[in-house]
């Protein structure tokens, strides 16, 4: 038998992210099922969904929120009763929204955040850290590791953004996750979307890795 580092659940989370991403309902459909039958919870696959909207935009996000709605209510009506999961708690009210993002990008990225395009448009990284960071990655109910697989699929199911890839690989090793973790991460999106979206996410992996030596 096979021995994995990621969960049953943590394998499923990437080609939902990557379907998402490239519009393929029929098929995000039956990996959302597949996702639920390893152990995701409703609320888990919802906040994935929702997050992918800051990668992916309203348009996709909402596709995939309205495909998985229609799957947990035909599950329901053929009697299955899928795990609801956690709701996400309260921001802490210690913190405003902006001093929670910073706080949660420099952890992730483990430096503060600057850059010339950041300084171009000071409003992108206001948004960045104030509204990705403070208001989507600040909820509680899906961790940093779970939060980082779904991007690196949504990332990887999308052509052109190999610097985005790379970066949230730099912050998945980071953040703890093994590079055995990431290819398991990649083989899934292998097994499940396709060889193509595998080896964009393989060519960005391998040159993180390079990087980090």
């Amino acid at each position: 038998m096979k021995i994995t580092e990621l969960t049953s659940r943590q394998q499923a989370i990437a080609p939902i992210s990557a379907f998402t991403a490239q519009g393929d309902l029929s098929k995000l459909k039956a990996v959302l099922e597949l996702g639920l039958d390893a152990g995701l919870t409703i609320n888990d696959i919802k906040e994935i969904l929702v997050q992918l909207y800051a990668y992916l935009g309203f348009p996709r996000a909402l596709n995939g929120l309205g495909t998985f709605m229609a799957l947990v209510n035909e599950r329901k009506e053929q009697g299955i009763e899928d795990i609801v999961g956690v709701e996400a708690g309260p921001l802490p009210a210690d913190k405003s929204r902006l001093e929670l993002g910073t706080a949660v990008q420099t952890y992730l990225i483990g430096v503060p955040v600057k850059g010339p395009v950041l300084d171009f448009a000071p409003a992108i990284d206001a948004y960045l850290k104030d509204h990705l960071f403070g208001d989507i990655f600040g909820r509680d109910n899906l961790g940093y590791k779970d939060r980082e697989i779904a991007t690196l699929g949504a990332l990887a199911g999308l052509e052109g953004v190999e610097p985005q890839l790379m970066s949230h690989f730099n912050i998945s090793l980071n953040i703890g996750l093994t590079e055995t973790q990431l290819k398991e991460v990649i083989a899934a999106l292998e097994s499940s979307v396709s060889p193509d979206v595998a080896q964009r996410a393989t060519s960005a992996l391998d040159k993180v890795l390079a990087t980090r030596k």
